[in-house]
């Protein structure tokens, strides 16, 4: 039982859409299940992920790793994302919290906190991020006494949070990094999704990256991936929707493929169906998107990707994710220190397993100790994300 704060929302029915919604839901929940492309992370005799992981992965372009995260795991991510919305500005645009004290992210110059009006699209049809979300997607109206805005993304979310810190160290993810990214692998972002029910707003159809689509050496791992970890899971209404194999098509017409369609329930779609603890990967390339969430049930995901060094040394890019920066060793370095500090930090709460070993850092590790000074050091990081 989610133990997440609620907002007192009437349910909607919302008629024929919903109706036809529901169809789509089902339907597609029915294909995801059905695909080759979800179970444990298992590792060979090597300590190697699992050949055929990899390659149902490579085909088509998500996996769902089940029940990754224990009962004492999630407890602690809950426990900080609670913290997280009641530190969050008591309305978009505050500088204090409910109870008056300064709010989440103020004296930060990263980007933080995105509002969302409940149960809107905010990007879709609109220039922002390259126009990456040429579609706009069906906006339900809002129950009666929805407030203007809801969080739906915290940003840089590892200053704030510790427990999702450790996640990020988790050794089997990040051994699964390395088969895709190989060892010297670098960070992308890291973020907390919160779909609210009956009030979350949708992401439209997209692609996530933006500078490698004309590179010759494109393919279907040039812009990473992201990990999603489901705190209370997510289904058909709640969560995210990917398009199988479209992470190898190269950029897709996402306009002509709704208007072949006649709406933006795109007909080869499956929705990620994870339970609590399990862990998907989705590969920034595939289409992916969600839509409003009129259900009743909350979605929280911990996301955090990687990339393969090749495709960000030496890259000029920025814009989206951080300010306009090249991303040469120096920067590489610094901004993959906290993989370091991760993985400490998991092993200061999880002594018993057996911890990552990060090439790069070979030998260097005491640099990396998590401590207050350490924490001190992760403020404002997220302006030196690697962003592709």
């Amino acid at each position: 039982m989610s133990r997440l704060p609620r907002f007192n929302v009437p349910r909607v029915d919302y008629g024929p859409e919903e109706a036809a919604m529901r169809i789509y839901r089902d339907e597609g929940t029915a294909r995801a299940l059905a695909l080759p492309n979800r179970g444990p992370l298992r590792l060979d005799a090597t300590g190697r992920v699992a050949a055929d992981i990899l390659d149902a992965y490579r085909e088509y372009g998500f996996y769902v790793f089940e029940g990754m995260l224990g009962a004492d795991e999630l407890a602690d991510i809950e426990a900080d994302v609670i913290d997280l919305l009641e530190r969050a500005p008591v309305h978009k645009g505050a500088l204090v919290d409910r109870q008056g004290r300064p709010a989440l992210g103020v004296g930060c110059r990263g980007a933080n906190l995105s509002w969302v009006r409940p149960l809107s699209d905010p990007l879709g049809g609109t220039a922002f991020a390259h126009g990456r979300h040429p579609v706009k997607m069906v906006e339900p109206d809002a129950p009666e006494g929805a407030p203007a805005h809801v969080v739906q993304l915290v940003l840089g979310s590892l200053q704030f949070s510790d427990a999702c810190l450790r996640l990020y160290g988790h050794p089997d993810l990040l051994r699964f990094a390395e088969a895709v990214n190989g060892p010297d692998f670098t960070p992308f972002n890291e973020a907390v999704w919160i779909k609210h029910p009956r009030l979350g707003g949708s992401v439209a159809w997209h692609q996530d990256g933006w500078t490698h689509w004309d590179s010759p050496a494109l393919d279907g791992d040039t812009h990473g991936f992201n990990f999603m970890a489901q705190l209370y899971g997510c289904n058909a209404a709640n969560g995210l929707w990917v398009v199988p194999g479209s992470h190898r098509q190269g950029k897709v017409d996402l306009r002509a493929a709704v208007a072949r369609c006649g709406s933006e329930r795109l007909p080869d779609a499956v929705p990620l169906i994870c339970a609590p603890g399990d862990v998907a990967v989705t590969n920034r390339q595939a289409v992916h998107g969600s839509f409003a969430n009129t259900s009743d049930d909350p979605r929280v995901t911990i996301n955090f990707g990687f990339h393969r060094r090749a495709s960000v040394q030496g890259v000029r890019s920025g814009g989206i994710h951080n300010p306009v920066a090249e991303y040469d060793d120096a920067y590489i370095e610094r901004r993959s220190r906290v993989i370091g500090y991760a993985i400490d930090a998991r092993r200061q709460r999880f002594p018993l397993e057996t911890s990552y070993h990060y090439a790069p850092f070979a030998g260097r590790e005491a640099r990396y100790r998590w401590t207050p000074e350490a924490h001190a050091d992760l403020h404002d990081y997220n302006l030196e994300d690697l962003g592709i």
